[in-house]
């Protein structure tokens, strides 16, 4: 993996700076929980953090998108703050798919205020019945004069509620299935839509149900082509998933950070537990398994920087090690701490509630290894 530039030192340090002693997302209860999070995404865009995943013609920070910088500071918010890091996620998330398919309109109408964050986005692929398999979508997009009607659900929509722009995939004919999906830009304000339901997690943060009643939604707000739209949902799961890695590894840093500070300061048999061989074993396995996380996730964010053949199976395998790492890493950490690693609102109940999603989130740890394997016997 190449070493660290300057510039990621340099993004590195001013989110370090800009996280520093300060309470992020520390709510739970929902009212404060929508608020928190509206106000950790204006910051993040108000500080230029937003438009690193802008390209600098529409409010950006680079010429183009680069899957390393996404990295470093979903690193380094997870290190701080959980929802922090989601904010920041599913606002990338909204962003990709007009990048990669918008006209140039829309590039201009939406980008600008998504790097700023003075729009929130969201991006709907998941249903009732379909998770894992995307081509199963249900919800169906019916031509209409002027535009298209929506009918049906999306469910575990990050930002539901809070968001002004979702990206919805719906299928603009269901007989050629995967082939007949398309993406939508759906304004909040649309006809026909509401957010029908909130769901509360164990990492709290806004996340719902939404309904599509005949909603309508304008001939412009077709993303790409129709039947394009599960290309345009696997390329943007395709960048973001290293970053996932990338949210493990922040996790994994702040865990043994906890744990070594403790291990350090909690005396049992009269000396501290950290001259203990079975602490310091611990502490290595976990140093072992952050580090190599951590070369996995920036290896594979520098091959999809690069374009290389292999920065799929190598972001999978980024995916796959470090989020499954990082809840071994979190629950040693944890066992560290003894009984007051399990007190509500201690650091380490919550890094242990944190981390449990991202095994799911952005392609279970199942299907990561279907996509590895698939790579492998090409």
């Amino acid at each position: 993996m190449d070493s660290f530039t300057d510039s990621d030192d340099e993004l590195r340090g001013s989110l370090r700076s800009w996280a520093a002693g300060k309470p992020l997302g520390a709510v739970t209860d929902e009212d404060n929980l929508e608020r928190e999070a509206v106000f950790l995404a204006r910051r993040l865009g108000q500080d230029d953090f937003m438009a690193y995943a802008v390209p600098r013609s529409y409010g950006g920070i680079r010429e183009t998108v680069q899957a390393r910088d996404l990295c470093v500071i979903r690193e380094e918010l997870a290190y701080f703050a959980a929802l922090a890091d989601v904010m920041f996620g599913v606002q990338a998330l909204a962003i990709q798919p007009i990048i990669i398919a918008g006209t140039e309109a829309q590039k201009k109408k939406y980008l600008p205020p998504l790097a700023r964050a003075e729009m929130i986005g969201a991006f709907a692929l998941t249903e009732p019945e379909a998770g894992s398999d995307a081509s199963a979508i249900s919800l169906r997009a019916k031509k209409v004069t002027a535009g298209y009607s929506l009918t049906g659900s999306k469910r575990f929509i990050s930002n539901a509620g809070i968001a002004h722009t979702y990206i919805v995939f719906a299928s603009t004919n269901p007989s050629v299935k995967a082939k007949g999906i398309s993406a939508f830009i759906v304004e909040a304000d649309s006809t026909g839509f509401t957010v029908t339901e909130k769901t509360r997690l164990l990492s709290p943060h806004p996340i719902g149900v939404l309904g599509f009643n005949d909603c309508f939604v304008p001939q412009d707000r077709l993303l790409g082509t129709e039947g394009s739209g599960l290309n345009t949902a696997l390329q943007t799961l395709d960048i973001l998933r290293c970053t996932v890695g990338a949210s493990a590894v922040g996790f994994g840093r702040r865990a043994l950070a906890e744990a070594v500070a403790y291990a350090r300061g909690r005396h049992q048999f009269g000396r501290p537990i950290a001259e203990f061989q079975g602490i310091r074993f611990k502490l290595a396995e976990i140093a072992a398994e952050l580090e190599a996380s951590r070369l996995l996730v920036y290896q594979a964010a520098a091959a999809h920087d690069r374009k290389e053949p292999d920065s799929g199976i190598k972001s999978s395998i980024a995916k796959l090690f470090a989020t499954e790492a990082a809840q071994r890493i979190v629950d040693q950490s944890l066992q560290i701490h003894g009984g007051t690693g399990v007190v509500v609102g201690h650091i380490m109940e919550r890094l242990y509630r944190d981390v449990r999603a991202l095994r799911i989130y952005e392609g279970t740890s199942e299907i990561q290894k279907l996509l590895i394997a698939r790579e492998l016997l090409k």
